[in-house]
C-alpha cells in the first residue's frame, strides 16, 4: 500500500489534458454513507459536514503519477437512492474499477453491500476491479458493523477492505490509490487502451493507429487483444463518444 508520501504518486490538476491511462471509478453504495464527501475529500481535500444527496450523477476528474505514468482518475459519484438506480446502472459500463461503500454506524448500508455487489457483476465487465469501505471509522463511539464484519465480507465476495474516515481524511487517498494499484496489477499495461483521449469528428475513439476498426467475420477486432476489444466495446456503449465540456474527458 502506499504512503502519502509515496514518490510514485504526484498530482497535477484536473484539467491537465496528458495523460497516458484514464480510468474510470465510480463510488457506490446506500444513501448518506458518505460517498459524496469521501470524493470531495480525495479530489479538493475538503469537507463540509452538510448532507446534500446526491442527484443522479456526478464526477470529479483527478491526474495521478504511477511509475512515471501519468493516469487519469474520471471518478463518478453516484446517487444511493433506489429511484436512481436504473440511471446510475447505465455508468457501470466501461467503469474499471468500484470503490463500494458503507457506513461503520449504519446496519442497513451494510446488509445491503452484497445487493450493489450484484449489480456490480450485473452491470459492469467481468475484470472491473472492487474495494470495500466502510466509512465514518471516526465514529467509534456509534459504531454497529465491526471491523472484522467487514472484513469477512469482502473476503467472502474477493474485495480488498478498507475502513476510512472523509471527515478526519483517514484512507481516503490509499483507498484510491490501492484501487489504482489493483487495475494495474490486473491488467498488464499492454492491455490499456492508452489513448482513448478525445472522439474525432466522427465520435469513434482513437487508438494508437487512428479510429477504432470494426469487428472481422469472427466478430473479433482484428487489431486489438480480447480485452482490448472488452475494454473499446465498454467505451464505445458508455457513449465515449460524446463531448463534455474542456476538462471533463468521457461521459460514461
Amino acid at each position: 500500500m502506499a504512503s502519502a508520501t509515496d514518490s510514485r504518486y504526484g498530482q497535477k490538476e484536473s484539467s491537465d489534458q496528458n495523460f497516458d491511462y484514464m480510468f474510470k471509478i465510480l463510488i457506490i453504495g446506500n444513501s448518506s454513507v458518505g460517498k459524496t464527501s469521501f470524493l470531495f475529500r480525495y479530489a479538493d481535500d475538503s469537507f463540509t459536514p452538510a448532507f446534500v444527496s446526491t442527484v443522479g450523477i456526478d464526477f470529479k476528474v483527478k491526474t495521478i503519477y504511477r511509475n512515471d505514468k501519468r493516469i487519469k482518475l474520471q471518478i463518478w459519484d453516484t446517487a444511493g437512492q433506489e429511484r436512481y438506480r436504473t440511471i446510475t446502472t447505465a455508468y457501470y459500463r466501461g467503469a474499471m474499477g468500484f470503490i463500494l461503500m458503507y457506513d461503520i454506524t449504519n446496519e442497513e448500508s451494510f446488509n445491503a453491500v452484497q445487493d450493489w455487489s450484484t449489480q456490480i457483476k450485473t452491470y459492469s465487465w467481468d475484470n472491473a476491479q472492487v474495494l470495500l469501505v466502510g466509512n465514518k471509522c471516526d465514529m467509534e463511539d456509534e459504531r454497529v458493523v465491526s471491523s472484522e464484519r467487514g472484513r469477512q465480507l469482502a473476503d467472502h465476495l474477493g474485495f480488498e477492505f478498507f475502513e476510512a474516515s472523509a471527515k478526519d481524511n483517514i484512507n481516503v487517498k490509499q483507498t484510491f490509490e490501492r484501487l489504482v494499484d489493483v487495475i494495474c496489477e490486473k491488467i498488464s499495461p499492454g492491455d490499456i487502451m492508452t489513448t482513448l483521449h478525445t472522439p474525432n469528428k466522427r465520435g469513434q475513439m482513437l487508438g494508437a493507429g487512428g479510429p477504432a476498426r470494426g469487428t472481422n467475420s469472427a466478430g473479433k477486432d482484428p487489431c486489438c487483444s480480447p480485452l482490448q476489444t472488452c475494454l473499446l466495446k465498454a467505451v464505445q456503449e458508455s457513449g465515449g463518444g460524446q463531448q463534455l465540456p474542456p476538462t471533463h474527458s468521457f461521459p460514461g
